[in-house]
């Protein structure tokens, strides 16, 4: 009986130690993930984030009056607005702009109009008095000529000398009477200007003043057609939205996207730009909906790059048109797009998942039993793949996992790496290289206005 007991338990111990290492065995088995080295073709893909825009949109601007130059008024702020994304009706409420700015406006226009008046009227009293002093002035001139005629008549009895003076007395009263005369016609004319200057310059404030009571009345903005409402956005990324100034000079407060014309605006980095080109097909994913897919295609690329904010590094502007429609988009979406930048026929490739990367090296595990760290030189790549340059040969084993022991497992060639780093050194000094020889080639000189092309050509030959 004892026997037996102590079979059982044995048997129990080798029963354990046999499940084990079978246990153990399945589980390095499952950590063990290999793929093979492909060749075939090979879709290259450009991967950038971006935001759903529409290509043709409504602009909801300021009134009409605040554009007027002669209000003076150049910029308002918006003292509240709509949330964004709410949909609006045509005539719908958008917008407030400031109406204590304007009030202010109102209020010393009517105060500068009194003050005009005044002055209008307080014109008209002086020229008045004015011309009455000239009449008066032109009254006395003709009573001294009449004076002087009847002296004149009653010196033909007197002496020589006494009637020549009487004569030259007469006309100097003629040629006064006919200068005041002249001077009043004048003083006429220069009075009428002076009150007509003063009604005018009343006039303008009146209707300066009736110009910015309109304003006043139009700082309301509503939306002019139905749709989705999108606060707008400056190239530089300032958003138009409550608190902020605007004005002649920035008219535009929201728009109304046009959702049949979707584009996707997109930034580029500088390595990958020059793969990109207008026509290219685009596949769009949509973060919001991650079970939509839709396709669109490259319609405009940047020539002259923009720096990333608190950044060294530059990128471009690309415009991806979205085929199709879809109810269920917005603007401001945030989308994936992979661009299709070309496709290479007859190429080694691997799974994106094999390459793993220190500080400087890229490299992969091959090897199915004793797996070596391999350094590679990689090329274009795609969602699921990516092009070997040099490294790797078709049929090669690579791990998708790192080995257990990755960190004792010694790393091989270092002559891949030393080969890729000196053909970027080589690329870069032929950039260097081609630079100097087009700033040692000097325009040849055109003759400019007034040059003597005898002596360019005499210049020319003493050289």
């Amino acid at each position: 009986m004892n026997n037996k007991k102590i079979l059982v338990i044995a048997a129990s111990a080798v029963f354990l130690i046999i499940l084990y290492f079978f246990f153990r065995k399945g589980e390095t088995d499952f950590t063990q993930i290999t793929t093979s080295v492909k060749r075939g073709d090979f879709t290259a893909l450009v991967f950038s984030s971006g935001q759903l825009e529409s290509e043709k949109s409504e602009s909801i601007e300021i009134p009409e009056k605040l554009k007027d130059r002669n209000l003076r008024i150049w910029e308002l702020t918006i003292t509240h607005m709509v949330e964004e994304g709410t949909l609006v009706d045509s005539g719908d409420y958008v917008a407030t702009l400031d109406h204590t700015a304007v009030e202010e406006q109102i209020k010393a226009a009517q105060d500068e109009m009194d003050k005009s008046m005044s002055e209008y009227e307080d014109s008209k009293i002086d020229s008045n008095l004015n011309l009455s002093n000239q009449r008066d002035v032109i009254v006395n001139s003709r009573l001294d000529l009449a004076e002087k005629k009847i002296i004149v008549e009653e010196s033909v009895y007197e002496s020589p000398s006494i009637q020549k003076k009487a004569s030259m007395d007469l006309d100097k009263a003629k040629r006064k009477l006919e200068q005041e005369q002249k001077a009043y016609v004048l003083k006429k004319k220069q009075e009428e200007n002076r009150v007509n200057r003063r009604y005018i310059n009343y006039r303008q404030i009146s209707e300066r003043a009736e110009e910015l009571q309109k304003l006043f009345n139009a700082l309301e903005i509503t939306a002019p057609k139905a749709g989705i409402l999108t606060y707008f956005k400056y190239p530089w990324g300032e958003i138009i939205k409550t608190g902020s100034k605007v004005g002649p000079y920035n008219s535009v407060i929201a728009t109304i996207p046009e959702m049949t014309n979707l584009i996707s605006r997109t930034y580029i980095n500088e390595i990958d730009i020059s793969k990109v080109k207008i026509g290219q097909n685009v596949k769009i994913g949509i973060d919001a909906f991650p079970d939509k897919q839709l396709s669109g295609q490259v319609i405009a690329v940047a020539n002259i790059g923009q720096a990333m904010p608190n950044s060294d590094a530059k990128v471009f502007e690309v415009k991806i048109k979205i085929f199709g429609k879809d109810k269920d988009l917005k603007p401001a979406m945030t989308t994936s797009n992979a661009i299709e930048a070309g496709t290479f026929s007859d190429t080694v490739m691997v799974a994106t998942d094999a390459v793993f990367e220190n500080d400087s090296l890229k490299y992969v595990y091959v090897g199915k039993e004793k797996p070596v760290k391999q350094v590679v030189w990689l090329g274009d790549e795609n969602e699921n793949n990516v092009l070997i340059r040099k490294g790797l040969k078709e049929g090669d084993v690579v791990w998708l996992t790192e080995p257990a022991n990755a960190a004792e497992i010694e790393l091989q060639g270092l002559e891949v790496y030393a080969e890729m780093k000196k053909e970027k050194e080589d690329a870069k000094a032929l950039a260097e290289k081609e630079r100097e020889e087009m700033l040692k080639k000097k325009p040849e000189q055109v003759p400019g206005p007034g040059a003597n092309p005898m002596m360019m050509i005499k210049g020319s030959q003493v050289k």
